[in-house]
This record gives structure tokens, sequence and C-alpha cells, in this order.
């Protein structure tokens, strides 16, 4: 305890934080969903803080667009999955904690199982799906979750389903945002993103961690925290539990399909590219031509298809909104959207 003692000294001195606090962050499970912007600056400071055990989930593999702002990765991680790479950094950044690599893409037949073990989410994803469908597990399961998001130069963060003293949970994302458009906001391939805001927002999502962990009075709850790192100028709104529909059931996952499988089935597939006619005219990878805003007309034309579906864009977001309204119209046919979009082979 001695080394331990050391490591946490500048902490653990802290008015009313201490060793029991210190020992309440070892003791600690948390959960991060998503190692990209947000995720590589939250868990390098809770590694750092001593959180007892870490759980990393992410699907996806590092790429060259992720090394702006994904701080935990280098060019020779390139194409090696980024919760290996993760875990390896930082275990060599604090030896005494447990991490524990879930190398995966969340969905609504695997998240219950997955979160059931942690004392607290942490969410640092880049699309609305997994946002809807952590925060509705979330709720099912009584267990509080740290939002946070980037866009371009503004970044938001709050804790969502905290217990209350008289027994209730505070709002959680659908109360403060019922319905999102994910089309008309761009993700970071997309719209955009300055550096520093990811480390900004994941380190403030570390901080509500910390102070959630330990019993702070003051934390994030019913209350979303702003900034824009143009201005410099922060805002804390306080937020109101709405009374909308319980939430008891998850929301559906469309499947994703990579570029690899794509190329393999091309054959056995309806391809269709739902972005602009003047992006899939400068450049496409096939397939017909839907722009996202005609896609409603035409749902009966792709009802008759007998052959599978896989719909791509850009970035992956507008194709999965795209699938969504497809499956919605006929539940049974089987849709895809292509993981990550095209931007990454655009010419």
């Amino acid at each position: 305890m001695e080394d331990q003692f050391e490591r946490y000294q500048c902490q653990i001195a802290l008015p009313d934080f201490g060793v029991p606090s210190q020992k309440l962050l070892n003791k600690a499970k948390v959960l991060l969903v998503g190692m990209g912007g947000l995720g590589c600056p939250t868990a390098q400071y809770l590694a750092a803080a001593g959180i007892g055990t870490i759980g990393i989930a992410d699907d996806d593999t590092v790429s060259l667009s992720n090394l702006h702002r994904q701080i935990l990765y280098a060019p020779q991680d390139l194409g090696l999955y980024k919760v290996d790479v993760a875990t390896q950094k930082l275990k060599q950044q604090n030896p005494t904690i447990d991490l524990i690599p879930y190398r995966m893409r969340v969905s609504a037949s695997n998240v219950m199982e997955l979160i059931a073990e942690f004392d607290l989410i942490i969410e640092g994803t880049d699309n609305f799906d997994t946002k809807y469908l952590l925060n509705d597990a979330c709720v099912i399961a009584g267990k509080p979750l740290i939002y946070g998001a980037i866009h371009q130069y503004e970044g938001q963060v709050s804790i969502w389903n905290v217990l209350q003293n008289d027994g209730t949970y505070s709002s959680n994302y659908r109360d403060v945002f019922p319905e999102v458009e994910p089309s008309q906001i761009p993700n970071c391939s997309e719209g955009g993103v300055i550096p520093p805001l990811a480390g900004i927002v994941g380190c403030m999502q570390a901080n509500e961690a910390i102070k959630y962990l330990t019993g702070s009075a003051d934390m994030l709850v019913n209350k979303l925290w702003t900034i824009n790192v143009v201005s410099g100028r922060t805002q804390t709104i306080k937020l109101r539990k709405t009374m909308h529909a319980t939430i008891t059931s998850l929301p559906q996952t469309i499947p994703l399909m990579t570029l690899e499988q794509l190329k393999q089935t091309v054959h056995n597939l309806e391809i269709i590219d739902v972005r602009s006619a003047e992006e899939h005219k400068k450049f496409n990878i096939g397939g017909k031509n839907i722009p996202l805003n005609q896609l409603h007309d035409l749902l009966p034309v792709l009802g008759k298809s007998a052959l599978p579906i896989v719909i791509y864009c850009l970035s992956g977001q507008r194709s999965m909104e795209a699938a969504k309204k497809i499956k919605e119209a006929f539940p049974s046919k089987e849709i895809y959207s292509l993981k990550g979009g095209i931007s990454h082979i655009h010419h």
C-alpha cells in the first residue's frame, strides 16, 4: 500500500477526498463504451486515478484519420483493434489496475449482459443509435451512465439515470433528446471536430466518474454541461425529467457489413447508396443511388427485392437511418448498413 499511497498522494491530499475515497476508486468497476476521441482521454485519466477495474468495449480498428484526436494511438497501431492497443498502453500507465477488453460491437443482444458487472457506464460513442441503446439499457438495469458528445467546436457532458434520495432516477438521454434526426447532425468524419475538444470533454467525463464513485454531492445530475472552444464559453443547463413513456425494451440493432464482406457477397446483394446524386456521381462503389430524402417514396420498390439489402453513405450515419426506415416498413427483410461508410476509400 506504500507504493499505492505514493502513486495517488496528490489526490488523497485533496480536501474531503483522503484514503477512503481512494479505496472507493480502487474497488470500482467502470465500463467505457467507445475507445475513440472521448474514450481515450477518459480511459487514461481513470486508469491514472486508480479505478480498480476498467472494461473497454469497441469493435473498431485504428485508422489514420483517428490519430489527430485519439491520443492513445500512434502510426504503428494502424489496422490494430483499438481495445487491444488501449489495454496495452493503459496497463503500462498503471499496472496495478485490471483492464478487460471487449472487442465487440455493443448491440441489443449483448448490452444487458455487458453492463451487468459494472457500477458505472461511460459512453464515448459517435452515433445516436448506440447512445439510445446504452441509455435504454442503463434505465432498464438501473445503472448510471455518463454521456459525452462532441461536434465541430462544441461539446456536452452529463450523467444520466442516477438514483435519487427519494428512490426515483434522474433524467436520462431520452428526457433531453427524445427524437434526434441523425442525418441532420454530421459526425466527426463529415462535420469535423477540433482535436482538443475531445480531450476536454473526455476529461470532464472522467472527472464526473470520479465524483460519482466517491459520492460527491455536486454532480452533473439533471444538468447538461456545454462548452464552445472557440469562445471558451461554458454553460450548465438545468434539466427537468419529463414524463415520457417508460423504457421497457431496447431499440433494434441494425447489423453492419464490412467492405470485405460486401466484396465477397456482392452478387447476392441489393446495394444502395443513400448519398446525394452529386456525391454518388463524384465517387461510388456501385449500386442504386436513392438519396435519403427520396427513400420514403421508393420503399414499395425496395420491398419487392428478394435479395438482402446493403446500404452505404460516407460515414455510415445516413445509411443506418435508411436501414432503420426500411426495416420498419419490412420487418422480415434482411438489411445491413456498410460499416464506417466509404470515407476511408473516398477518392
